[in-house]
């Protein structure tokens, strides 16, 4: 056996350490983009952000939304460095996120411009191996998930919310029709890149966690609508139903 000299090579307390982030620093509450696009947008709605820290890629700014203390960071495209800052904001300790992202559909009900809320995911990434065993079924906070899906359902903008299971595959280019039939089997409604991950993570910590994706394409017909104006409409809309959530929790 190999005689290292601590348990780990790198921690997510390590990573607090190298960007300097203490947990007063952060919000008590995490809405969690991947893009820095989309992060931005999140920005902009906050009351005198401070950026926290820039690392690499990933930066993270903390505000107010009416008063109440809000974190944000590009949480990553994928599941590698989706891992990396969800240990960063659970180890800050944050009191629970909203990831806010993008999915393919895998039923053919399901539209460009509707909103999927994740409510557990099949781990097809090569992270959460890592984390947990092969039986272990990232899982959303059930009371979270449910209040986002009533603001999902609320909000004018939105044309339908489906709640199910997503699949995370880093294998974007691999989304065959076998894989894609094994992940549909296994009752998956939508495809993406990283909600396992963040789910595994948040449940490790016992942090409350939810994720709520607009869809910008469909895997089964075919369909991409990455430039469709629905689809920007449902990124608007999801952001503004994470806020929605975050006043909820605080009982405005």
């Amino acid at each position: 056996m190999i005689n290292m000299k601590k348990d780990s090579h790198l921690t997510g307390r390590d990573l607090m350490g190298m960007v300097q982030l203490r947990p007063e620093d952060v919000g008590k509450y995490a809405i969690v983009p991947g893009p820095q696009e989309r992060m931005q947008a999140v920005v902009k709605k906050l009351q005198n952000p401070v950026k926290n820290f820039t690392f690499m890629e990933y930066s993270m700014y903390t505000g107010l939304f009416e008063g109440i203390k809000i974190t944000t960071i590009n949480g990553g495209r994928f599941a590698a460095d989706t891992g990396i800052t969800t240990e960063i904001l659970c180890n800050a300790q944050v009191k629970a996120m909203i990831r806010v992202g993008s999915c393919g559909a895998l039923r053919e009900d399901i539209k460009v411009g509707d909103l999927v809320v994740a409510t557990t995911a099949l781990k097809g990434e090569g992270v959460t191996q890592y984390y947990v065993d092969k039986d272990f079924v990232p899982t959303a906070d059930k009371s979270l998930t449910d209040n986002l899906i009533v603001s999902a359902k609320n909000s004018p903008m939105i044309n339908a919310v489906h709640a199910g299971t997503c699949w995370s595959t880093d294998a974007i280019l691999r989304e065959t029709k076998e894989h894609v039939g094994r992940a549909v089997k296994g009752g998956a409604i939508a495809v993406d890149m990283v909600s396992s991950v963040f789910l595994t993570i948040c449940q490790l910590y016992k942090i409350p966690a939810a994720v709520v994706l607009a869809v910008s394409d469909n895997v089964i017909t075919g369909e991409m609508g990455f430039m469709n104006t629905d689809y920007y409409m449902a990124e608007g809309a999801m952001l503004n139903i994470a806020f929605e959530m975050v006043k909820k929790l605080e009982g405005k």
